[in-house]
């Protein structure tokens, strides 16, 4: 019999890059987050379903939403309990704000720590409004785990040790990885399952203390409910929650800045009709192979 995993999925609430406008930055070269929908990073997504399908297998287990953002990405937490998660917590303070890969890393990993005896931390390979792949990686090296990234599916675990195809360049290989590890999960890996329908009637009012507004309907509701009901209070950590060094967080402890956001589309200088006879054909592959596009 196999023992309880603990998992730590680390997902983050994103601006939708697809509509990004003139006002997506702000002066100080962040990103304006009020002027973007917010949506669930898609890869944490693929990320989760991984935890949850490992959940199903190990009888016991548990999974736990890791975020870090403003107040109203308590959201990402509540999509992961309406999917089959156990609970979550929200790193969010003022001295979060504005932070670079190193500095969002640092605060994951000081959570992490205080979180405790992890034996999966499991995330997407990047986040869409970065895509640099780095914050994973980070956190393993902070933590001193071992890592596996690209995965694609976590085949099984046995005797405290993971089997998990990755996708790579060229091909598909399949590593064994002793827990406790970090892993990062690819959007090729298998889409996440839809909300559950009676975990949302349960979930619906949990709330982080600070997305909390009294006078809305959402906020009275999980003001009286919450009282016999603790689980819908959710965790919310502060720097000083998770023992961090505000030095460390933020602005502050970051070394990189971004410059700006622009909406690039790539529009045809010029265009060729083709039809479907064979010296069209030839003739196409003959240029792809000498412009070095294929072959």
């Amino acid at each position: 019999m196999t023992k309880p995993l603990k998992i730590v999925v680390l997902a983050k609430q994103v601006p939708d890059t697809r509509n990004v406008g003139k006002d997506a930055m702000t002066p100080e070269g962040t990103v304006n987050r009020a002027a973007l929908p917010a949506i669930f990073n898609p890869e944490d997504l693929n990320a989760l379903e991984q935890a949850l399908r490992l959940k199903e297998q190990h009888p016991g287990s548990t999974v736990g939403v890791l975020t870090m953002g403003p107040p109203r990405a308590g959201e990402i937490i509540r999509q992961g309990l309406f999917r089959g998660a156990d609970t979550g917590w929200l790193l969010t303070d003022r001295l979060f704000a504005g932070a670079d890969t190193l500095a969002t890393s640092y605060a994951l990993a000081t959570a992490i720590k205080k979180i405790g005896d992890v034996d999966i931390v499991i995330g997407g390979r990047q986040a869409i409004d970065g895509d640099t792949a780095q914050v994973g990686p980070q956190v393993a090296q902070k933590l001193g785990l071992n890592q596996v990234t690209y995965a694609e599916e976590i085949l099984k675990i046995e005797n405290n040790i993971a089997t998990i195809r990755r996708h790579i360049d060229g091909g598909v290989e399949t590593v064994e990885v002793p827990l406790p590890c970090v892993i990062t999960v690819n959007g090729s890996a298998a889409p996440c399952r839809p909300c559950n329908a009676k975990l949302v009637m349960k979930y619906k009012y949990a709330m982080c203390p600070l997305e909390v507004d009294a006078n809305s309907e959402c906020g009275i509701r999980n003001a009286e409910l919450s009282k016999s009901r603790p689980y819908l209070t959710l965790n919310q950590w502060s720097v000083a929650d998770v023992d961090g060094d505000p030095n460390q967080c933020g602005l502050s402890g970051s070394p990189t800045k971004v410059k700006t956001v622009q909406n690039i589309v790539f529009q045809a200088k010029e265009s060729k009709t083709l039809t479907a006879s064979d010296a069209d054909v030839e003739g196409l592959i003959k240029e792809l192979l000498e412009e070095k596009i294929i072959g």
